[in-house]
């Protein structure tokens, strides 16, 4: 489990995050929502160690990720999907998976078997470099680069960014079922509320860096106050 407690990032004047408390369940999707400027992305990197906390404690499994490095939290069985996907174009598919395995000892044969069965298209572009692929592509890639160290936690920024419809509804069924199969913590932050709260377990809505509501994604997608103010849904 990932506890997040009264977490405040600042940088200089601006407060990015303000007391911001949750816990993200084993085996669950947490959909993490808001407009833009709302610290989505902040919460995440956060969590990685990429920015440092003012205040508060990040928790995995009760053990403080706050002060440690980020190869480290890497380690620990943290998998991080930034927003815009991350690959490096000029590497292949079967280089940009050996990245992912070097965070963790795991065996990469193995490791490349389970993510082409994942995601078939990768193993039929394995020699490709990722700039010829298409943008699901690239999304498959950079969640595959993180799977194949075989994280515990998996942190998702904006996957559906970028994708046509069709493409989004295939990525959120496989996040599902990722972490069905897998008892993986998911954070999921989107801004396509609609889409995260379908598959979502349980959601949290951020506004100007605070938390404005937490509770199961049923429950936030049936507030029509959220709805309206905060996630930009129109009437059910």
């Amino acid at each position: 489990m990932i506890s997040v407690s009264q977490l405040s990032v600042s940088f200089g004047a601006i407060h990015a995050l303000t007391g911001v408390s949750f816990d993200a369940a084993n085996g669950k999707i947490t959909a993490i929502l808001g407009a833009n400027g709302a610290g989505k992305t902040t919460l995440l990197r956060t969590i990685t160690g990429l920015e440092e906390a003012a205040s508060g404690d990040i928790t995995l499994d009760g053990e403080s990720l706050l002060k440690k490095r980020t190869e480290d939290i890497a380690r620990a069985g943290v998998g991080h999907v930034p927003e815009g996907r991350g690959v490096i174009a000029e590497f292949t598919v079967l280089e940009n998976l050996r990245l992912g395995s070097l965070a963790a000892k795991v065996n990469f044969q193995e490791g490349i078997a389970e993510q082409f069965e994942l995601f078939p298209v990768l193993g039929e572009r394995r020699h490709q470099h990722a700039a010829t692929l298409s943008g699901g592509e690239r999304q498959m890639l950079a969640m595959a680069r993180a799977l194949i160290a075989k994280p515990t936690v998996l942190l998702l920024d904006e996957p559906s960014l970028g994708l046509a419809p069709l493409v989004t509804a295939e990525m959120m069924a496989t996040i599902s079922e990722l972490c069905a199969k897998q008892n993986l913590t998911v954070l999921l932050v989107e801004q396509n509320a609609k889409s995260a709260l379908k598959v979502a377990h349980d959601a949290v809505v951020l506004h100007l860096g605070k938390v404005v509501a937490s509770a199961s994604a049923q429950e936030v997608a049936g507030d029509e106050r959220l709805r309206q103010y905060y996630l930009g849904l129109a009437e059910q």
